[in-house]
């Protein structure tokens, strides 16, 4: 391993995801230690603060977004991007109000991590969409942020919508509809 290679913490809980995309930013440079919680996240960072950080949003316990806040505590310069394959606007957002530099939604490729690792703003000339989300897709941001307002509680976030939590459940099972 490269002693002067670029610290990053890659933080998921599917482990032949994290191996493929460990294997793939060391291809490209970056000294790369894989943990598959937030748990264990936090107390290798505490010893070995990374330099960046590529976190997953949905893991079982804590979720990647405490870990943004616990990472930035320990150095403010660390440069995270949240991926998740649970996307939705209220995610994303909270995870840039805590610290995050970037946010994608996977899949994505790995020369797309590595550019939104190391970038230091936003792109005004982004092609925006013209199209309206469909119905499904709002419901699905509407539950994720009503589910982030009640810090990930199912009971609380079903009381709100007024739906049953069993219902709620299935919904939160399914991947977030594509537009």
């Amino acid at each position: 391993m490269n002693n002067n290679a670029p610290s990053l913490l890659l933080v998921d809980d599917d482990a032949t995801f994290c191996a493929v995309l460990a294997r793939a930013l060391t291809r490209r440079g970056y000294a790369v230690h894989s943990v598959h919680n937030v748990a264990t996240a936090v107390e290798y960072a505490t010893a070995n603060p990374p330099e960046y950080a590529v976190i997953d949003l949905k893991m079982p316990g804590e979720t990647g977004l405490r870990l943004i806040e616990q990472l930035k505590q320990l150095d403010q310069h660390t440069r995270i991007v949240m991926l998740t394959g649970y996307a939705s606007i209220a995610t994303a957002i909270e995870a840039i109000k805590l610290g995050a530099t970037h946010y994608l939604a996977k899949p994505a490729e790995v020369d797309e991590i590595v550019a939104a690792l190391h970038k230091d703003s936003g792109d005004a000339n982004i092609a925006t969409e013209i199209r309206p989300p469909s119905i499904e897709r709002l419901e699905w941001e509407h539950i994720q942020r009503v589910l982030n307002e009640h810090d990930g509680n199912i009971s609380a976030t079903a009381r709100a919508l007024n739906m049953h939590r069993r219902t709620l459940q299935r919904k939160l099972f399914k991947h977030p509809v594509r537009d």
